[in-house]
């Protein structure tokens, strides 16, 4: 076999060894996230914890999933990949169980910030994993499966979460957020174990592949790291696009964790249930499933068109007058899942589409750092969206303001996209290192 046929087939094992393994990881990260959604409305009333500190719980996750990024990242690179996505993985996963005894609002908001600082090296890791094993023009598509995770966690993982939460209730004498938190956390750190032992540091030591594939692999990643470059975040700040790019991030990022926290308790009323049930959970999958099916077909098709940023703006401004739709028709729990269904399909399809974009702006080391500075404002959107969700209707008098503040804020990250459409530019090429430095 040539050159090029050992290295073909030795990216194909990889895809097969180890995607599923990253998109399980994923998943589970998710879970572990979000699952408080799932159980919120029987937690806050077993344990007295108010909407402020639900808020507070839920949005310090992403603060020390932002601040503690970049250091996770340093550590990783000295520990190795295998060891450090093996310990994160066991570790957040026992602070996800801990969540079982935090019946307090000072341990529930601590415990959250726990579980956001030992998930921070999560996504770094996946990063990281994918250099170590994908040649550039691979890596796209592989991080574009990560974007699948989050609907194929709420997908399935609402229905799971609900069956816990109401199959285990009183057993042993604990309510079902206790075995849900325990359980789900539980898993996780047992496939942190599975990690340690089947998951190959990199390509040299990869017992799967033969001699002539690892050489082939690692010539080829050996020749594209002599190409790389340095970067630093304060390249990223001197460029407004970077900055339009961030803020729209993070109004999509709101806006999904604004969605993901309190999909399941609003479901939950539209069907008429005072509690979060097996059946409202069913229900509340409704919107991810169909998400799944639009954020790997819409992509591809607006990839088919090189219309990514039109297509991404188009979906985000549908989300947004989905999640609004859901406020306005819901009396009716049909019409309001169909909006519902809107809102959660735009949120995460543009998200692949989004990420095409700092290439058509960037290069270089400026884009390096701008994925960097992009990806730290989706933190800190993540964060506002709790606290928009809980704060809106007090603040504007209005049951329906939650939802309409979330849909306005997504209509206007559409139009930063749409202004950043590589029409606007012209015949502008990306900016590089080089011309940040003059």
């Amino acid at each position: 076999m040539n050159n090029s046929a050992l290295l073909d087939s030795a990216v194909h094992k990889s895809m097969v060894r180890l995607v599923p393994l990253m998109l399980l990881l994923y998943i589970l990260a998710f879970l572990d996230r979000a699952n408080i959604g799932v159980a919120k409305v029987q937690y806050m009333a077993d344990t007295g914890i108010g909407s402020a500190a639900f808020a507070s719980g839920a949005s310090i996750f992403f603060l020390a999933y932002a601040f503690l990024g970049a250091p996770c990242n340093l550590l990783m690179k000295k520990v190795g990949a295998k060891r450090w996505i093996a310990f994160t993985t066991i570790l957040w996963g026992l602070v996800s169980c801990s969540l079982a005894i935090a019946d307090t609002e000072t341990k529930f908001v601590t415990t959250r910030f726990l579980l956001g600082a030992t998930e921070a090296g999560f996504f770094p890791g996946m990063i990281y994993l994918t250099s170590l094993w994908f040649p550039q023009k691979n890596r796209g598509t592989i991080i574009g499966m990560f974007y699948v995770g989050p609907c194929i966690a709420l997908a399935l993982g609402t229905p799971f979460s609900g069956a816990l939460l109401e199959g285990l209730h009183g057993w042993l004498g604990h309510p079902g957020w206790f075995w849900m938190f325990l359980v789900e956390g539980l898993l996780a750190a047992a496939v942190g174990v599975f990690v340690y032992f089947y998951l190959d540091s990199e390509p040299t030591y990869a017992r799967f592949l033969n001699e002539g594939e690892r050489k082939a692999l690692m010539r080829e990643l050996s020749q594209e790291e002599q190409k790389s470059v340095a970067s630093k975040i304060s390249d990223a700040i001197k460029i407004p696009r970077v900055w339009a790019l961030a803020i729209a991030y993070g109004v999509i990022q709101l806006s999904v964790y604004g969605l993901a926290f309190y999909l399941p308790s609003t479901v939950a009323k539209l069907i008429s249930s005072v509690n979060v049930t097996f059946i409202s959970t069913l229900v509340a999958a409704i919107p991810w499933v169909v998400a799944g099916f639009a954020t790997y077909y819409i992509p591809r098709y607006a990839a088919k068109r090189f219309a990514e940023a039109h297509y991404a703006a188009l979906v985000l401004t549908i989300a947004g007058i989905g999640v609004i739709g859901s406020a306005v028709f819901s009396a009716s729990p049909v019409a309001s899942i169909f909006c519902l269904s809107l809102a959660a399909s735009g949120f995460i399809a543009v998200q692949p589409m989004f990420w095409t974009m700092p290439s058509a702006i960037l290069s270089g080391s400026a884009l390096a750092a701008g994925i960097g500075f992009v990806n730290m404002f989706g933190a800190f959107g993540g964060a506002l969206g709790a606290p928009v969700r809980e704060f809106a209707e007090p603040i504007f008098g209005n049951p329906m303001a939650p939802q309409i503040v979330m849909g306005v804020t997504a209509i206007f990250g559409a139009i930063l996209i749409y202004s950043l459409r590589p029409q606007q530019a012209g015949s502008q090429q990306p900016i590089a290192e080089e011309v940040i430095a003059k």
